[in-house]
């Protein structure tokens, strides 16, 4: 099974002065947020993404570009070459309608923020998308391509997908096994990353929402003659970051 890395974006123009951007063009990273995904991008250095996809937004491609340009790997012989960044409209940001370009502030009073809230399932942004809309499309491109980059690259292959807060949370939530109406109880800062791994019959949710730590430990190469799947089943009493012969081939927990 893959390891997908989930980034948000760096902190943004829009976030430091408090307005919903949603897909307003021209949106960029501020000075704080540049640092914020060069301090991801040194986290992943020495872990060899194969693929990288990214929310078409200027704020996504500028972390994903800080990310890539980051990989220890790169240049080097019989390294893999840093892969190139892919557009996926299914990760932009959610359609917030008529409430793109104002102020959190304005927004709070407003019977649709309730919704959002406590039944964010239900919530429809004026003139905008349906939140289990953007929950959908977000989940279905992640495991699509989740799934090419298994075909393409083998079980121990780690990939990147960058996008929105609201975004990252819905993949999350349906990673956990949760309803849309509690994805609220999830947290997702800026440029933090996430880590999911798919398997045949669940996900499981190796870390969320660290923004410190180096994750080199994901890349796990396959050893010679290795040809077995990983399993779909999870350690009873928990994991224990050593593997045995008689230990499911589960994911391990990722280091702080």
């Amino acid at each position: 099974m893959p390891t997908l890395v989930l980034a948000r974006h760096g902190r943004s123009t829009a976030n430091t002065g408090g307005v919903l951007a949603g897909r307003t063009p021209g949106v960029h990273l501020d000075d704080t947020g540049v640092e914020q995904a060069r301090a991801a991008g040194s986290r992943l250095a020495g872990v060899p993404l194969a693929a990288a996809v990214s929310s078409p937004l200027e704020r996504c491609r500028e972390t994903a570009a800080e990310i890539l340009g980051r990989q220890a790997y790169a240049g080097e012989h019989d390294a893999p070459p840093t892969p190139v960044l892919t557009g996926e409209p299914g990760l932009v940001e959610c359609d917030y309608g008529d409430w793109s370009g104002r102020k959190i502030t304005e927004l709070t009073g407003e019977d649709t923020w309730k919704v959002v809230q406590a039944h964010p399932s239900a919530a429809v942004f004026p003139g905008g998308e349906a939140m289990a809309d953007m929950a959908h499309r977000a989940v279905e491109a992640v495991r699509r391509h989740d799934s090419r980059v298994k075909e393409e690259h083998g079980d121990h292959a780690v990939w990147l997908a960058v996008s929105h807060g609201d975004v990252i949370k819905a993949i999350l939530a349906d990673a956990l096994g949760l309803h849309l109406d509690s994805f609220q109880r999830i947290m997702v800062d800026t440029a933090s990353l996430s880590v999911i791994r798919y398997t045949a019959t669940r996900a499981f949710v190796v870390s969320s929402n660290t923004v410190a730590g180096d994750l080199t430990s994901l890349y796990a190469p396959p050893t010679e003659g290795e040809t077995a799947a990983a399993s779909s089943d999870a350690v009873v009493g928990g994991e224990t970051g050593v593997r045995t012969d008689e230990t499911p081939a589960s994911p391990t927990s990722e280091e702080s």
